[in-house]
């Protein structure tokens, strides 16, 4: 009989971090794999904010923080959301957290009760259903395909409402798929919600300031949702800063003080260098990180070419992030060198045992007919990994 909890037994191993896992366990054995599963940009953090770090460590910041943040950084937050978002927050609804996972973790523990369902559009970023699983909710899927961007309509959302509906999740742009809602169709699905004020919506926009199309939208900024909407985001995917490990949420001051007192029993405050230097990050002009947006598009361009030179594999053009999400369903079915391919998952490892190209099964973001490629690496590395891809299913 095992120690450990249902919880933890029936959770999802991270499909991301367990292919990364796999491919530097092949490169310790000698294998040349190109990692395409990861999401985190291949650019260093910008001097400008490692510089603040270093003024902080000068100056001593070594003891705990506030539980909900530094009141700077706080501060810093209220106005990134009026001027990048039109959004106004005053402090009491502003809660940074150890990444924006542990801010989405936050609010499914303080909203969530046993069996409330949680809509997820699909394909959807891994961790929410595992993370929906954890507050004892149920995640409810509705099924995208590539022909709409992998985006919901209004219609899919009002068939996924129950009386048991008390959230929806999404993210724009979307990991895995690069999909932006426009403001327009945030708007459409805004009038199903306001049919249904039971319904929390968290807004995920991590990704944000990786946008291609321009406009980025906000469920918030419609008056009639502001009161229902938590906006969650972070600097790990703009300002390259991943390991920093700094999320935050602007949303209603009721759940904001409960993820504050949530967070107070289970992690307290985010590191406190990391935050002064994300003071100076997010007082920036997003002008600074633009060149990691052009080079991204760069790469969008050149890796979709490559792809779309390939049979068998299908893309859209996503609008935003650094991931194109291929339908490979042609390859179902068939025998490549030997291996019988059944389903994304046996499409993935087959990738990264006979091209040694590491991506991720779609299956681990809801949708079977796909893998996630991630393009957050050089030029160079894209090319030679498509070639080998090519080579692999030829």
């Amino acid at each position: 009989m095992s120690v450990l909890s249902n919880r933890v037994i029936n959770m999802a191993t991270s499909a991301t971090l367990a292919m990364a896992a796999k491919a530097r366990e092949l490169r310790a054995e000698g294998k040349d794999i190109i990692g395409l599963s990861l999401g985190e940009p291949d650019f260093n953090t910008p001097d400008f904010i490692k510089d603040a770090a270093i003024q902080a460590i000068n100056d001593n910041y070594n003891s705990y923080s506030p539980v909900d943040g530094y009141v700077e950084l706080k501060n810093a937050i209220i106005t990134k959301f009026k001027r990048d978002n039109n959004l106004t927050y005053d402090l009491s609804q502003i809660v940074v957290s150890t990444g924006a996972k542990q801010s989405l973790a936050n609010v499914a523990l303080v909203v969530l009760n046993p069996g409330d369902e949680v809509i997820l559009p699909c394909p959807y970023w891994v961790s929410y259903s595992d993370i929906v699983k954890i507050a004892e909710g149920v995640p409810v899927e509705v099924k995208t395909s590539i022909d709409t961007d992998f985006k919901m309509t209004p219609e899919q959302l009002e068939a996924a409402i129950t009386p048991k509906t008390k959230m929806l999740w999404y993210s724009s742009p979307c990991n895995p798929s690069g999909s932006v809602y426009s403001k327009e169709e945030l708007r459409a699905l805004a009038d199903v919600l306001v049919k249904y004020p039971q319904i929390t919506v968290v807004s995920d926009e991590i990704y944000e300031h990786i946008n291609y199309v321009g406009g980025h939208a906000s469920m918030a900024q419609f008056p009639d949702m502001y009161d229902r909407t938590v906006t969650v985001n972070g600097v790990s995917k703009a300002f390259a800063m991943t390991g920093w490990r700094i999320g935050y949420i602007g949303g209603p001051t009721e759940i904001a003080r409960a993820c504050n007192k949530m967070q107070g029993q289970i992690t307290s405050g985010a590191n406190c260098i990391a935050q002064r230097a994300v003071i100076t990050a997010l007082e920036a002009n997003p002008s600074k990180v633009q060149y990691m947006i052009d080079e991204f598009k760069n790469r969008r361009t050149l890796i979709l070419n490559l792809l779309n030179d390939i049979d068998g594999f299908v893309c859209n053009n996503p609008d935003g992030a650094f991931y194109v999400f291929p339908e490979v369903t042609a390859f179902f079915g068939k025998t490549l060198n030997g291996v019988t391919i059944k389903n994304a998952s046996d499409f993935a490892m087959y990738l990264l045992e006979h091209a040694n190209v590491a991506t991720v099964t779609g299956e681990a973001f809801g949708n079977p007919n796909c893998i996630r490629i991630s393009y957050a690496a050089s030029k160079e590395q894209i090319t030679e990994a498509i070639k080998r891809i090519k080579d692999a299913v030829s």
